[in-house]
């Protein structure tokens, strides 16, 4: 009998073992939260193409497009490429606010309407908790390290291309 009960046991200690082993397994694949590690999404097979007076400047963009994906955005990011940015999509044309709790990095946030075009260009300071806001509704927000949009000539006006653009609708 008591062979039996160490044989339950054992049982049940390897299966709570498994559950735990698979559950950690499980939530090490998903992007990371705003739990003090950067998230790092897939980069997007089709770049970005920000069409300036002086020229197109292209980019590789990773798309946040949850709410998880959106709220964790670039927080804990340490550095991120010049050509690099992140494209925040919202299901709707709203008003948006941003702030940079936990992101170490300055970047230039690019607010963009429903057909590309950009409405706002404003400066996100490391840590900060202020807002960030175009005081205009909008669809889409492009982060990029700050002085991106000086260096490439893009400017409020300019269009931006990319599929999640072209494709949406309200």
């Amino acid at each position: 009998m008591t062979h039996r009960n160490w044989l339950t046991t054992g049982v049940v200690c390897a299966a709570i073992a498994f559950v735990v082993a698979t559950g950690a397994f499980l939530h090490s694949q998903q992007p990371a939260s705003a739990d003090s590690r950067a998230m790092i999404l897939p980069v997007d097979p089709q770049p970005l193409v920000a069409v300036t007076k002086s020229g197109e400047r292209s980019f590789s963009i990773e798309i946040a497009d949850t709410f998880a994906e959106r709220e964790a955005g670039l927080m804990f990011r340490e550095e991120m490429a010049d050509d690099h940015g992140m494209l925040f999509v919202f299901k709707e044309t709203r008003d948006v606010g941003f702030w940079m709790k936990n992101t170490p990095m300055p970047l230039d946030l690019i607010f963009v309407d429903q057909d590309g075009k950009i409405r706002a260009i404003e400066q996100g300071k490391p840590q900060s908790e202020a807002i960030i806001s175009p005081g205009e509704p909008v669809r889409f927000v492009l982060e990029l390290k700050a002085g991106t949009a000086a260096r490439g000539g893009i400017e409020d006006g300019d269009l931006l291309r990319h599929p999640a653009i072209g494709t949406a609708h309200n």
